[in-house]
């Protein structure tokens, strides 16, 4: 392939993380000398989707790599393929749908947004998937997925459109766009959107990050729907991370309970025991309330919740919990593992992967091996020659043409979607606009 990066980033290219000791070539760098207020301030409650941010403030990866880390927890699409039960699997989709956004815990780099036309493949046989995404839009930021599995047992599709806004002290970042999952086995597709991240301390203080809104899963074929809430931490921070729901039959009859935190497990349990804990958890919460005096504004420090665990309601069963991440993670942009290896490139891609992937992308692969001025340098650099492609496209009247992805309408709704056009995996990229 050719690259046109810088001779000392070529040197590196393909150096990635360290698989033994699950680090990335370089630290990540600190950001307490720079003020992000002096770039903020003009834009409390517009959307920053256009606004130019220093390079400090990144996660050496693109935006289309964060969304691939929705399939950290595959094993549980393959667990619903493997019920015969219908709850059962919504029960997994449920658990799939909220361990989606887990990797989220902590991360408070922005990630790189995807330049027009650039794509990210991952194949990952050990979890029996393949998954092309592509950025079809820039203005709105428009990044298209498709994954299916290794043995054509479920495909997952989706766009999102990432909505930002400041608010002064936090960041909300509201992920427009459905996510679907279909699995041919039953002939069923599951539909959702997810909830909105919001980052809190932007200015000052110890960031921190919770997800909050609802996010109804429904199962298209049978009318059965699970009704999750992610709870907004509240005053004391009781209920921070907290989600809980119902999966409910198509006459809107509650059938199980769903409970835990999206940063750590969920459980599943009869209702009526959930409901009973309920009750006698509100009425402790009450009398400790009375018991405090002049409780005054939210904190803007993170608030620490009352248990650093979920507690168990007798009979419940656990649906899934996260899998630890490294020790040195806090060093490394709070990466999971599955995260770490999202950027590696290894010789056996050379000439395969196309020359629009991430991999690729010099901005990046500096941030990843330390070079923060070469990084920004990369950065500036590759947005001016955006900005140059779409003038030139404007003056020739010539309109920009996805490669993998057409607009059209969900298979399973009336909204329109960005589905997969094929012919990705046939390895043919000839014609791949010059992106980098």
């Amino acid at each position: 392939y050719c690259c046109r990066s810088p001779p000392r980033l070529l040197d590196a290219l393909f150096i990635g993380v360290d698989c033994l000791s699950g680090s990335l070539p370089a630290p990540m760098f600190s950001r307490n000398d720079f003020s992000i207020w002096s770039i903020l301030r003009k834009c409390i409650g517009m959307e920053l989707s256009k606004i130019t941010m220093p390079v400090i403030f990144n996660e050496p990866l693109s935006f289309l790599q964060r969304l691939t880390e929705y399939m950290e927890h595959t094993y549980l699409i393959h667990q619903a393929i493997a019920s015969s039960d219908s709850i059962e699997r919504m029960r997994c989709v449920a658990a799939f749908a909220v361990s989606a956004v887990a990797s989220q815990w902590e991360r408070t780099g922005k990630p790189f947004n995807p330049l027009l036309g650039e794509t990210y493949e991952l194949v990952r046989e050990d979890l029996g998937f393949r998954l092309i995404s592509e950025q079809v839009s820039h203005h709105p930021p428009v990044s298209a997925f498709h994954a299916e599995g290794l043995k054509d047992d479920f495909v997952f599709h989706g766009s999102i459109y990432p909505k930002l806004k400041f608010w002064g002290k936090s960041v909300e970042a509201e992920p427009k766009g459905i996510m679907t999952l279909e699995l041919p086995k039953y002939n069923e597709a599951y539909t959702w959107t997810n909830p909105t991240c919001c980052v809190h301390n932007i200015i000052v203080g110890q960031l921190w990050i919770e997800q909050y809104g609802n996010v109804e899963v429904i199962n298209h074929k049978t009318g059965e729907r699970c009704c999750l809430n992610f709870k907004p931490c509240g005053l004391f921070g009781k209920e921070l991370h907290k989600v809980e729901g119902y999966i409910l039959d198509k006459s809107k009859k509650k059938l199980t309970a769903l409970y835990g935190k999206w940063t750590e497990c969920l459980y599943v349990v009869d209702p009526a025991a959930f409901e009973a804990h309920k009750r006698n958890d509100k009425k402790g919460t009450e009398e400790k309330k009375s018991s405090k005096q002049g409780c005054g504004e939210e904190p803007e420090e993170i608030p620490l919740p009352d248990a650093e665990t979920v507690e168990v309601i007798p009979g419940s069963q656990l649906l899934w919990r996260i899998a630890p991440r490294p020790a040195n993670s806090a060093q490394m942009y709070s990466f999971t593992s599955f995260a770490m290896q999202l950027n590696e490139l290894h010789k056996e891609m050379e000439g395969v992967i196309p020359k629009t992937d991430c991999r690729l992308r010099p901005d990046i692969r500096a941030m990843e091996n330390g070079d923060i001025d070469l990084a920004s340098e990369e950065k500036k650099r590759l947005e001016e020659k955006q900005r140059a492609a779409r003038k030139n496209r404007s003056k020739s009247d010539e309109e920009w043409k996805t490669r993998w992805f057409h607009q059209g309408q969900n298979p399973h709704l009336s909204s329109q979607d960005w589905l997969f056009s094929g012919g990705y995996w046939d390895r043919n990229y000839s014609q791949l606009p010059d992106i980098y």
